[in-house]
């Protein structure tokens, strides 16, 4: 079971960026999805979180600017990045509670970060 991140960049300010995460392998069930990020000396954060009934909630810097969504049919979770900001720049991860087959309950799963750099 992994997740696999793709469509981070370059992109000038005040553009938009799609990204998108996939699970793949042997999985039974997925639960709450999220995106999160790091910048260069700061912690990771979360950026976007939703629930596998779609419920979301996002970090007060990205409101009104991001939107997380989710394809249960294709195991994929998305972030539409608009109106970016310098401030933006990060390596942006997914992260998913994925049930595996064979397992007995939910588990952690991360995936490779995405780089997303924003130019003034």
């Amino acid at each position: 079971v992994q997740l696999q991140a793709s469509g981070g960049g370059l992109v000038q300010a005040g553009g938009s960026l799609r990204l998108s995460c996939t699970a793949s392998g042997r999985i039974f069930d997925i639960n709450a999805m999220a995106w999160y990020r790091q910048a260069p000396g700061k912690p990771r954060e979360l950026v976007a979180h939703i629930t596998n009934g779609g419920n979301t909630n996002y970090t007060d810097s990205v409101k009104g600017r991001f939107i997380i969504s989710r394809d249960n049919a294709k195991n994929k979770v998305h972030l539409q990045m608009n109106s970016l900001k310098p401030e933006d720049t990060a390596v942006y991860y997914c992260n998913g509670d994925l049930w595996a087959r064979g397992s007995t309950m939910y588990t952690e799963y991360w995936g490779q970060g995405t780089q997303v750099t924003v130019s003034s």
